[in-house]
């Protein structure tokens, strides 16, 4: 069974031999040698869409979780919109991933379009 098959499942059924233990003292917890980021948000209003803006104009990239907004609040579009603008404003990228998360990405970094192993 390969790695990602282990990781992502379609193995049967597991034992505790299938778990590697991971020793904490291992992983750093700084970030600082890294050149990005990636930042989770959940957005119910605007004050969330600015602490998105600020990631991505520093560079990193942001999958934000749009659920709390109500779709038929104009608030949604006001959203959109403004991080679309962030977007092409570093020449990044955003994407709608469903009706309940975006990616919204900086400069030099593009999102695929094309699902991994759905080419046809």
């Amino acid at each position: 069974m390969g790695l990602m098959s282990k990781i992502l499942g379609g193995g049967g059924s597991r034992t505790a031999e299938d778990y590697v233990e991971l020793d904490l003292d291992d992983v750093s917890a700084s970030s600082a040698d890294a050149a990005m980021q990636v930042h989770i948000a959940e957005v119910s209003g605007q004050a969330d869409a600015i602490d998105i803006k600020d990631a991505v104009y520093d560079g990193d990239i942001v999958i934000a979780d749009i659920t709390r907004l109500r779709t038929e609040d104009s608030t949604v579009e006001h959203i959109v919109d403004e991080l679309r603008q962030v977007a092409n404003e570093v020449d990044g990228d955003i994407v709608r991933k469903g009706e309940d998360q975006m990616i919204i990405t900086p400069t030099g970094v593009r999102i695929s379009r094309e699902k991994l192993g759905q080419r046809a």
